[in-house]
Order: structure tokens, then sequence, then C-alpha cells
């Protein structure tokens, strides 16, 4: 007679997320599993745009790291995010562990959908400013509005309103898409 093992279920909501198959479009937000959907057509142009000279100009100034996609940054229990670009200076490299990152990264560029709008401008948002994001750009491939936040004293300020374009106080860098 053959015996078999079963793992047990899940205890808490980060068990749960954490179980969730690799390469899940997901994220934990105020502890409720949120699908995300594909990228659309133009989100994807506007992230490797962004993505990719980001990437360049902190690989070249040797500043730290950037990562995109399906890329889990744990804020704590009930918030992981995978945010479509974010940017891990030399100093916090140390929260880079196998599974993510754990803790806040320095700057964070959320791509609108339709889907995840809400949770980006809103509840993220709120997160990100609470673990002390140092920047937060919200880019809408709609109409390519872009709106940058800057933290101060512990709580975001708006850093500017602009179309097609991110210029990074933190970073003394600009990309024009």
């Amino acid at each position: 007679m053959e015996v078999q093992t079963y793992r047990r279920p899940p205890r808490t909501i980060l068990e749960a997320y954490k179980s969730l198959p690799e390469g899940t479009m997901a994220q934990l937000i105020n502890g409720i599993i949120r699908m995300s959907p594909p990228l659309m057509d133009a989100q994807a142009v506007i992230l490797n745009e962004i993505a990719q000279n980001l990437h360049f100009f902190i690989k070249n100034a040797h500043a730290g790291t950037t990562r995109m996609g399906l890329y889990d940054v744990y804020l704590d229990e009930m918030n992981v995010y995978q945010p479509d670009i974010c940017y891990i200076s030399k100093k916090s490299m140390h929260l880079i562990k196998e599974d993510g990152l754990h803790g806040a990264p320095d700057l964070v560029i959320e791509i609108l959908s339709p889907a995840t709008a809400k949770y980006d401008l809103e509840d993220k948002k709120d997160v990100y400013e609470q673990y002390g994001v140092k920047e937060y750009w919200i880019v809408d491939p709609a109409d390519s509005q872009v709106t940058g936040y800057t933290l101060r004293e512990g709580k975001f300020v708006l850093l500017m309103n602009s179309v097609g374009k991110i210029r990074s106080e933190l970073l003394n860098w600009s990309v024009e898409f």
C-alpha cells in the first residue's frame, strides 16, 4: 500500500500567496491576492523604453540595480507587490533575497492598466509612502500622462506632472518616451 503525503494548507494569506505557481501575475494588496492581467501593447512599449533607459543609466553609474515585471517586493505580511519597474540603491542591496526584495525599493514606476489603476493610484501609493519609497512614478499609457511623487518628511508630495517624461530628482535622471 502506497502512503500519500499531503502538504499542510497555507495558514496565512502570505503563505497562500507564496504557494502560487512560479510566474503567476498576482500581487498581495492589503491582504487580498489580486490577479494582474497581461500587459497591453501600449503598456509593454512604454515599460520597455523606461526600463531599458533606467537600467543602463543605473548600470553605468554603478548606483545599484533595477528590477521589472514579475519580481516580488515584500513590504509586510499583507502587501507583496510586483511593481512594473523598481530601482534599488547600493545602500539597499542587502534587502535583495532569492525570492525578491524584502523592504522598500528606492524608486518605483507603475504603468497603469484599467484593471490595476485603482490599486496603483490609491492602495499601493499609500503603502509605498508608508514604507519609505523615495520616489513613485505613475504612467498612464493612454495619454502618456506622468505623475511623480517624492517622499518628504514621510509623506508623498507631488514632484511633477508631465506628458511622456520622467525626471527623477533622486537619480538626477530623465527619460522621454
